[in-house]
């Protein structure tokens, strides 16, 4: 499974939504996406990379692309 498979299903897992519902996806763009969803995702990304991330990435991650930019820049995580 390639990492964006990886990050791909950690929305799809913790929303219920499907692949192709993620691209342009923001938070409170959808009705799962809320805080509790927020740290939800965050633990799914976290187990999926083996990673922990800061509490700035945590409220920076506001978007699909932009949770990909961050494990891009901050964690070295090729997508």
């Amino acid at each position: 499974m390639t990492n964006k498979e990886k990050y791909t299903n950690a929305f799809c897992e913790t929303f219920e939504i499907l692949p192709e519902q993620t691209e342009g996806l923001v938070y409170t763009g959808i009705a799962n996406w809320d805080s509790v969803g927020h740290m939800g995702l965050i633990a799914a990304i976290e187990d999926a990379f083996g990673i922990e991330m800061d509490t700035d990435d945590i409220i920076d991650l506001s978007s699909f692309e932009k949770g990909m930019e961050i494990l891009r820049e901050k964690y070295d995580v090729e997508f």
